[in-house]
């Protein structure tokens, strides 16, 4: 009697079965999550045209000053600049679909709005250094406060000199001119796909379609952020080689990771732990920071093409190209003495807790202040 085998299952062809389900699984789970942002965007700008508070002349949204506090306290309280940048963009996509004649709110506003958010946006990085730093032992604790503070600083370092490059390039005729957006068919979609929305939700209190598309929009950001790649300080444990020290490569690096991740919170919160562990040194990261801030713009960018706004993608474009040249320049011909610079200030602050307690204030009381000087001058 012959005896049958039955064929021994081939590994191959099983891996590939399961990379083949990963793959479609997670191209689902970013469908969900671009459908959520997407309409979380569009809920958003139905709002914006309704709300009283955000309206030009209202006190938060007075001039160009008050939206860059405002953005930037915004910021500071949802621990990410991603959703308060997407909100400054329905605004201003909102204010192009105002009547002729009507006030609205401009690009320039959207511009500090967005600018704003993104000094905000480190704060996260604080947080997760106190953690670290309460969590390690006496000798760990100085390392990851310090890191956070570079950050604050090289970020404030960057954008606030580009605020004033991006706003020549806003103001220069030929880029106010620049009609940059997706085809026709794109916004043709999404009138079919959130229209029937949008209809359902008109008659609600305008304030009730912001939060709540605010709200979408914060969700949608966690499902991104859970689609995204994960990266840790295991993911970089070769990062004690020599090409860690070097400024492009680390350039380079900050940039992958922001784009990679869709966030600066993230991208820049992976130098607390490298850090802390001694993968990379401190002195080394700020070509790190600034590449990662730079690149976070990708999901920002997005927004502004899914609200088929012409003014968003020139604000989006404008602070990339912006933050882009005062970078490169910087590290270019003047790194030594930024370097020394924002060393030694930041070891002021970290120097006792007073300092490190009055740094953590004034980045809630510049914000502050800012909003109510420029709202009282008008």
């Amino acid at each position: 009697m012959t005896e049958t085998r039955t064929p021994a299952p081939d590994p191959t062809s099983a891996l590939r079965s399961n990379k083949a389900v990963r793959g479609v699984w997670w191209t689902i789970r970013f469908l969900i999550a671009l459908f959520f942002f997407v309409g979380a965007l569009q809920l958003m700008k139905t709002g914006a045209s309704g709300l009283d508070v955000l309206q030009p002349g209202g006190f938060l949204v007075k001039n160009p000053a008050s939206t860059l506090g405002l953005g930037w306290l915004g910021a500071l309280f949802v621990l990410s600049g991603s959703p308060i940048a997407a909100t400054s963009l329905t605004l201003v996509a909102a204010g192009e679909q105002a009547a002729a004649g009507a006030a609205r709110f401009t690009e320039m506003q959207g511009f500090t709005m967005l600018t704003g958010s993104r000094l905000g946006a480190a704060f996260v990085v604080l947080l997760t250094a106190v953690i670290y730093a309460v969590r390690g032992g006496r000798g760990e604790r100085m390392a990851p406060l310090s890191t956070a503070v570079m950050a604050l600083c090289t970020t404030a370092m960057i954008y606030i000199p580009a605020a004033f490059i991006g706003w020549a390039i806003l103001s220069w005729g030929p880029y106010r001119n620049l009609d940059l957006q997706f085809p026709g068919q794109f916004a043709d979609l999404i009138d079919l796909v959130y229209g029937g929305l949008l209809d359902r939700v008109e008659g609600l209190p305008a304030a009730v379609i912001f939060l709540g598309g605010l709200g979408v929009l914060l969700l949608s950001f966690k499902l991104i952020d859970a689609v995204m790649p994960r990266l840790d300080d295991g993911a970089i444990e070769s990062s004690r080689a020599a090409w860690l020290r070097r400024k492009w490569p680390m350039f380079g690096l900050g940039c992958l990771v922001a784009l990679i991740t869709m966030s600066v919170s993230v991208a820049l919160t992976i130098l607390v732990p490298l850090v802390a562990k001694g993968y990379a040194k401190r002195e080394d990261i700020l070509p790190y920071i600034m590449g990662a801030n730079i690149t976070t713009l990708g999901d920002t960018m997005l927004a502004a093409f899914a609200l088929h706004s012409p003014a968003a993608v020139r604000i989006v474009l404008a602070e990339v190209i912006a933050t882009s040249i005062l970078s490169v320049i910087l590290l270019s011909f003047f790194y030594p003495g930024v370097r020394r610079a924002i060393w030694r200030f930041q070891r002021q602050m970290v120097k006792s807790k007073p300092r490190l307690a009055a740094f953590t204030g004034a980045l809630f009381l510049v914000p502050v202040t800012i909003i109510v000087v420029a709202g009282l001058a008008g």
